[in-house]
């Protein structure tokens, strides 16, 4: 069980910090955030489709040249 939540809270940082550096940065890309992270593509595109089903983030635009858009929660 402490297995479990640990990755549930460091994958709620890992999100955490993925808004934080779309809020100051929309247009980087899932390789540019996980080189600033230190984890691989996949576990960012994990957290951005994640993110996006929570509806705390959305893309604008086409996958070149759109940027992120992130919606904060009253």
């Amino acid at each position: 069980m402490a297995m479990v939540e640990g990755s549930e809270k460091s994958s709620e940082e890992s999100s955490e910090k993925i808004l934080a550096l779309l809020r100051a940065e929309p247009r980087l890309s899932a390789r540019a955030l996980a080189e600033r992270l230190g984890v691989t593509s996949r576990a960012v595109e994990k957290q951005i489709g994640r993110l996006r089903d929570q509806g705390r983030l959305r893309r604008i635009g086409p996958a070149k040249g759109g940027y992120w858009q992130v919606d904060d929660f009253p």
